[in-house]
């Protein structure tokens, strides 16, 4: 039973089933998977060289497939570095522009505005410096008058003061006399309305009054009184024009400079009498120089530009609070001129513009001294987006820079490396390289796969010849115990599938493992955090793979029962096919199918469902992973920690991880299931070999073919004897005819004298000699066979009639065809002796076949005969044409014919009655009829029944 069901696995296995060679089926596991491990590498090491080869070139193969993405991530990121280099000089380039303009359009108008206030207030100041001096000068003129008469009143009485009088004024001259005679004559200026002809007057009589010595003397009030020493200043102050009348700027500038220049001259008394009026000399100072300035929107120079806005802040910085007008003149949005800000204005205008650049140093230089002098003073990004800030009435300027610190760092790296434009020539290397390595991986990997496959074959060469001599070795008694199909299934699927290990397998293991060590490394150099998240996915990984392999193996090994039963079934049915619509079973069949084919449907179902369920699961976990990358390297791109090549790198390294390690658990079920094929192997050569002929055996040159049996014991069995102390004596010439029931050993006998089996005891001899001293070929040599079961190959029929005798003519097979009666329906055939057998001659009939073997051994021409049911297959006719034949061919030979039909053993000098393994009767036919015994039975009961049948028809 235990035999059958190891025929039926093997036949499985060669059959597959349906759906192809070991489809569905679990990992065999070894017996001794160690040893058997060992053992199958010691058939390497004749190639260790080889394999040292084949390991290197995986090696080099692998690196160069592994280290690919991070040498694409390279060009990826300088596309990166160029893409955001050419943004950062778009910005800060086209900021730069604006900011420039910005400031010339806002500083200009500051200091328009600046120059505006300063204008109005100086019209105030001429304006009340000029009513005050005309109130001073009134209240002169009104003072001066009333002396001027009062002394002339006085000069006209008599008397000494009189005289005194006179006598002073003729002291005085005509000049000073006329002039104060002209001063008396003035209108009065408090009387006069229009400011123009009460401008006149004062200018008059400030002519007038410089005429006249001692001034001084000639008013009571010193603090209201206009000394000689500030007539001219007082008459320059008149003289100048109306500032707010000055349509030109620079001429009202000029206007309000002399101003500036006359109120300084004069004392503070006579500039105001009211303190909040008064005007600081520094602080005219500061206003003269400040108006003096040139207008920046005028100056091409930047520096010039910047020295000029230096100076107005200084300038302003001097004037009080309410000459600035409450800062207006800085920029809006919360935007203050301090002393920082103008410096980084200063240092932005003296920078070289962008545009017209060439070195990317120095592009990279004036990008980061932007930046900088941006971050110390956010006014500068506010001249530079200005528009975009104040259509978002945003208050931080700086949030306008679109780069975060890292990535302006990162840019202005890339501006250094890049000057700025896409570096085409080092992607066009990378490109080469890339090429390069794939070509070179490719062709590392051909060499691997042609050493591998050299190793491979050679190893299993020596493997099927080790196999092949090995069986040569093995006796019958093997080939007997063990079921052909898994005899065969050991020497081809089982070695087989060593090779396409070998093959590939091995190779793949390799590069599996390399990849998996050169992706974790790759990882690791890019980012320990982004491996950190891959790596926590690998439990989930081994968990999930642990439960659904453990669930799915259960159907699979019930689909694989059932593929075998539905397999079984269908060869069954279909072999037998004509007994299946003889008896009227076709429906029991189609339904025990239908029965089988459902539970197979079933549990390939469930098994396909549950390891189907592996790859979305597979694909869930490492999108986990996948998304969690993405998330902290999307982080990290806009942080310029790692570049959009890196990142994308990565990612590829991480969704290929989880290839490999698929890969080699697949192999390690492979490498299993091979072990388990090997250790199949290994078992054929570790069988027990046939006993090797002795070194002194013997050759007999001329056999006469005496056969003896001596107390020969023999059992298949240790516990189930099967012959026991059988003797026999036969002479050359003699038919030995052996009958019995089916077991009683017949065939055993055979076995035993062509030494396929060894006895227990006892001796078997032929000519005197004990076969154990005769070589085993030299022996089977005088034996010719003719068996119940025909064997052909596949040849042509002269081929297969040949095959009893080595460099036989044509003449010779023709003759032996026709002593076994076959020449007639060869001669029949389209090809004659030229016509090809197939594999299982299924294209002549099974008597046909019979006598092809029944010619060869006639061809053979054996000292010793061996027939068994020779005839079973031929018609009567053809059976007494054979037995002819055969007693000719028997003649002078010693033959043993095994027969069922005792009418075809009747002329057989001995024959052996045997039962259970013993000869119980011996003799010739009329001999054993006579005695009535076991033999008679067996005679009279075929003929009876033969007899009855005929009668009955």
């Amino acid at each position: 039973m235990s035999e059958q069901k190891i025929d039926n696995k093997s036949m499985q296995r060669r059959r597959g089933g349906p759906m192809g060679p070991g489809f569905g089926m679990p990992a065999e596991k070894a017996k001794n998977f160690k040893g058997s491990f060992k053992r199958l590498v010691s058939y390497l090491k004749p190639h260790k060289i080889n394999l040292i080869i084949v390991l290197v070139f995986a090696i080099l193969s692998t690196t160069f497939s592994i280290v690919a993405p991070k040498i694409t991530a390279k060009a990826t990121n300088k596309l990166q570095d160029g893409y955001m280099a050419r943004m950062m000089l778009s910005q800060i380039g086209s900021g730069q522009k604006e900011g420039l303009k910005n400031i010339d359009k806002m500083m200009s108008e500051a200091q328009l505005k600046a120059v505006d206030q300063i204008h109005k207030q100086m019209s105030d100041v001429q304006k009340k410096a000029v009513n005050q001096i005309e109130i001073q000068m009134a209240d002169m003129q009104k003072k001066m008058v009333s002396q001027l008469q009062q002394m002339q009143a006085a000069a006209m009485k008599p008397g000494a003061n009189a005289a005194a009088i006179r006598a002073q004024a003729r002291q005085m001259g005509p000049a000073a006399i006329g002039a104060t005679q002209e001063l008396m004559k003035l209108p009065m200026i408090e009387t006069i309305a229009d400011p123009q002809k009460k401008a006149d007057v004062i200018k008059k009589m400030l002519g007038l009054l410089a005429k006249i010595p001692n001034l001084e003397q000639n008013a009571n009030d010193n603090s209201q009184q206009i000394s000689s020493k500030n007539l001219n200043t007082v008459s320059n102050l008149l003289k100048l024009p109306d500032i707010d009348s000055i349509s030109d700027l620079e001429k009202k500038n000029n206007t309000i400079a002399a101003l500036i220049d006359i109120l300084g001259t004069m004392p503070k008394t006579e500039q105001s009498s009211q303190q909040n009026q008064q005007i600081d000399p520094k602080m005219m100072t500061s206003l003269k120089d400040f108006i003096m300035l040139p207008m920046i929107n005028t100056i091409e120079s930047a520096d010039k530009k910047a020295e000029i806005i230096k100076k107005m802040t200084e300038m302003s910085s001097a004037m009080p609070k309410n000459n600035q007008q409450d800062d207006k003149t800085a920029p809006q949005n919360g935007q203050q001129l301090d002393e920082k800000s103008v410096a980084a204005i200063q240092e932005f205008l003296k920078l070289p513009n962008l545009g017209v650049l060439k070195s990317g140093d120095q592009k990279a230089d004036t990008v980061e001294k932007i930046t900088d002098l941006g971050k110390k003073a956010p006014v500068i990004y506010y001249f530079m987006f200005k528009d975009s800030i104040d259509k978002g009435s945003k208050e931080d300027a700086s949030k306008e820079m679109k780069f975060t610190d890292d990535q302006v760092k990162g840019a202005i790296r890339a501006i250094r490396e890049t000057n700025g434009e896409y570096d085409f020539r080092y992607i066009g290397m990378i490109a080469l390289i890339l090429i390069g390595i794939y070509v070179i991986s490719s062709l590392f990997s051909v060499i691997m796969g042609l050493v591998m496959s050299g190793v491979a074959q050679k190893t299993v060469r020596d493997l099927r010849r080790e196999v092949d001599s090995k069986l040569n070795r093995l006796p019958l008694k093997y080939f007997d115990m063990h079921p052909h199909g898994d005899i065969l299934s050991r020497v081809t699927n089982d070695i087989d599938t060593i090779s396409t290990t070998l093959q590939q397998s091995l190779t793949q293991i390799i590069t599996s493992v390399i990849t998996i060590i050169g992706y974790i490394i790759m990882m690791f150099t890019i980012s320990g955090v982004l491996t950190l998240i891959v790596l926590v996915t690998l439990p989930l990984y081994i968990v999930a793979t642990a439960m659904i392999a453990k669930k799915s193996q259960k159907y699979f090994a019930a689909q694989q029962k059932e593929l075998g039963q539905l397999s079984g079934h269908v060869e069954e049915m279909y072999t037998g096919h004509k007994i299946v619509k003889a008896f009227g079973h076709e429906k029991d069949s189609i339904e025990k199918f239908e029965e089988i084919n459902v539970k197979l449907s079933s549990a390939g179902w469930k098994a396909q469902f549950v390891s189907g369920i592996m790859f979305p699961l597979m694909n869930f976990i490492g999108n986990i992973g996948y998304v969690g990358i993405s998330i902290v390297g999307g982080i990290w791109i806009t942080r310029s920690i790692l570049g959009l090549g890196d990142i994308l790198a990565f990612i590829q390294y991480s969704r290929q991880f989880t290839m490999p390690i698929v890969q080699t658990a697949n192999i390690a079920n492979i490498i299993q299931s091979t072990i388990a094929c090997a250790e199949r192997v290994f078992e054929i050569l570790d069988e027990e070999e046939e006993i090797p002929d002795s070194k002194d055996a013997v050759v007999l040159d001329n056999p006469k073919g005496e056969v003896k049996f001596k107390n020969v014991d023999f059992c298949y069995k240790e516990d189930v004897p099967l012959i026991e102390n059988m003797n026999l004596d036969v002479k050359q010439g003699h038919t030995i005819a052996i009958v019995g029931p089916t077991g009683a050993g017949k065939t055993t006998l055979v076995n035993l004298l062509m030494r396929f089996y060894e006895l227990n005891a006892g001796e078997v001899s032929i000519d005197d000699t004990n076969i154990v001293n005769i070589k085993r070929n030299e022996l089977r040599k005088m034996f010719g066979m003719v068996l119940q079961d025909t064997w052909l190959f596949n040849g042509t029929i002269k081929d297969n009639v040949a095959y009893g005798k080595e460099n036989a003519t044509m003449d010779e097979i023709v003759r032996a065809a026709k002593a076994a009666h076959a020449d007639h329906f060869i001669r029949t055939l389209p090809e004659g002796y030229d016509t090809v057998l197939n594999e299982e001659g299924t294209n002549i009939s099974q008597g046909q076949k019979q006598l092809l073997t029944i010619a060869r051994a006639i061809l053979a021409d054996p000292a010793i005969l061996i027939l068994d049911e020779a005839t079973s297959s031929v018609d009567t006719r053809t059976e007494v044409l054979i037995q002819k034949a055969m007693a000719n061919l028997m003649k002078d030979r010693t033959s043993f014919v095994i027969a069922h039909r005792l009418s075809t053993i009747r002329d057989a000098e001995l024959i052996l009655v045997m039962n259970k393994g013993t000869i119980i009767e011996m003799g010739n036919h009329k001999e054993l009829l006579a005695k009535g015994g076991f033999y008679a039975d067996l005679y009279n009961s075929q003929f009876t029944g033969a007899n009855l049948e005929s009668e009955a028809v």
